[in-house]
């Protein structure tokens, strides 16, 4: 099990992301774009600068759903490679069969 600070943390830059993910959408928009004038990309970018470090959306780490695991992630499954393996192997995870010969 991880830390639960981690884990609240990771929460924390989840709803951040969400709240400024359209107005960091446009301000790179404005960036991106050749045809605007240097000043306007320059202004953009001061501003994406002055928006919190946890607002970008590669902050947030993919973690397992039931421990908070943040290696070994499958994003198929929302979990760590522990805790399908001990789902699969219960059956507890419909069309999945752990593989033994």
């Amino acid at each position: 099990m991880s830390k639960t600070s981690s884990v609240y943390r990771n929460l924390k830059r989840v709803k951040m992301a969400e709240k400024y993910a359209n107005r960091r959408l446009k301000l790179k928009e404005v960036v991106m774009n050749k045809e605007a004038s240097p000043e306007d990309r320059f202004q953009a970018t001061l501003k994406l600068a002055e928006m919190p470090r946890n607002s970008a959306r590669i902050r947030v780490r993919n973690r397992c759903k039931l421990t908070g695991r943040s290696r070994s992630y499958y994003r198929k499954f929302g979990l760590s490679r522990v805790e399908l393996r001990d789902l699969a192997s219960f059956g507890e995870i419909p069309g999945l069969v752990k593989s033994s010969w």
